[in-house]
């Protein structure tokens, strides 16, 4: 399933939420123009490493030629281990990685942003890919595979807005046709994949993808909503009377 737009109107343009995916488009962009050595060095310093995270170093020389093989002979390697945290959101692997990724940001990122504001949203946003960050680094504290990916924190994203619209409509891709669902049908699945790949991924039954990033990312955005949620309720819900208030006004402009 996948998500392609939402009926859910915002008040105003969702100026974070595009400036996070411009910053991710172009740091993709610049990754193009990178290869072999280079576009490996440039993942390994800003992706986060749990090896790293959690015995707050740098991989030792070993775990360097792991990770690299004979390139690693020919390579000055040196990385911040703690802003890789944070750098990691900004890189993606692939084409498919970055587009979903993007499409899931804009589709549920302009109403959650909507209702927050736009810095405590980049806050929000940004702690979410941390929480996510930590929680795949605890689950497999001995891995040397860079993570990389803006998925933990858009988890996040889209735990809050399965809290703060759950019967929102969401136009929905299911093989070759758009059905509009409930955000919590589609979300409600979606975690629950997660949770299906995780548990497997406990068991190195999966491939290399961060399945508890993306649930420690929706966990946390959980958590948030919840402990803000009469503010953010209350905010919501005098958004969307005005809302219905200007639909009533041009109605009775059009009538008259």
């Amino acid at each position: 399933m996948i998500p392609i737009y939402d009926e859910n109107p915002t008040r105003r343009f969702p100026k974070t939420t595009v400036l996070l995916i411009v910053a991710n488009l172009l740091v993709f962009i610049y990754m193009l123009f990178l290869k072999g050595p280079p576009l490996l060095k440039f993942i390994y310093r800003f992706s986060a490493v749990p090896w790293e995270i959690i015995n707050r170093q740098q991989l030792p020389p070993d775990g360097l030629y792991q990770l690299f093989g004979s390139l690693y002979l020919g390579m000055n390697v040196s990385k911040n281990v703690y802003l890789s945290l944070f750098t990691s959101m900004f890189l993606h692997d692939g084409w498919l990685h970055i587009i979903f990724n993007m499409l899931f940001l804009w589709v549920f990122g302009n109403n959650v942003e909507d209702v927050m504001g736009s810095l405590p949203f980049l806050g929000f946003y940004l702690f979410c890919g941390l929480a996510g960050t930590m929680a795949e680094a605890l689950l497999h504290p001995n891995s040397i595979n860079p993570m990389l990916g803006a998925s933990g924190a858009i988890a996040g994203v889209l735990g809050a807005y399965i809290l703060l619209y759950p019967r929102a409509r969401v136009y929905t891709l299911i093989f070759i046709i758009i059905l509009p669902l409930p955000a919590f049908v589609v979300i409600g699945l979606w975690i629950a994949t997660q949770f299906f790949y995780g548990v497997m991924s406990l068991t190195e039954m999966t491939g290399n993808v961060a399945w508890f990033a993306h649930l420690g990312g929706v966990a946390s955005g959980l958590l948030i909503v919840l402990i803000f949620y009469p503010i953010l309720r209350k905010r919501r819900d005098r958004f969307v009377y005005e809302r219905l208030k200007r639909e009533m006004e041009d109605v009775w402009d059009l009538q008259t």
